[in-house]
């Protein structure tokens, strides 16, 4: 190994491996992708056979886009031992891809979740393996004010 070598190796970012399948981390930008049904543009995050809209069974990679608007919200105060409440789940509409997630890095009450709200794909680390490799996940984060 060259003194180079030594050198790209130990400043090098740690390796980080996504939480779910559909969250992509070194595409540039991290981002989402979808499977979309190539007869009916049905978009579905888990593997498909066939589309469940129109039973197609052919499917194309998408990527969907990272800001969005909360379209429905609920404040979950009861979770299994363990996760922390309370935490706000939502749907957000990412130019008309439905994404269910958390809605982070804001108070979750009321009076700063509202639906029409835009947010943006946020992505953070949720825990290390034994080798030191970070398992990332993502959420939504409030953007500004709300749209209709």
């Amino acid at each position: 190994m060259t003194d180079t070598d030594t050198a790209d190796a130990s400043t090098s970012a740690p390796a980080q491996i996504p939480l779910v399948d559909y969250l992509v981390l070194d595409d540039g930008e991290p981002h989402l992708v979808a499977h979309e049904c190539t007869s009916c543009g049905a978009r579905f995050f888990d593997h498909r056979n066939g589309c469940a809209s129109c039973f197609a069974t052919e499917f194309t990679i998408v990527p969907v886009a990272n800001e969005g608007t909360l379209r429905t919200f609920t404040i979950v105060a009861f979770a299994a031992p363990g996760i922390p409440v309370p935490f706000v789940a939502g749907v957000v509409d990412c130019d008309g891809t439905s994404v269910r997630a958390n809605v982070v890095n804001t108070e979750p009450d009321p009076e700063h979740i509202t639906v029409g709200m835009p947010v943006h794909l946020t992505t953070f680390p949720i825990g290390d393996d034994a080798n030191g490799t970070a398992a990332i996940g993502f959420g939504y984060e409030p953007t500004g004010a709300v749209t209709p």
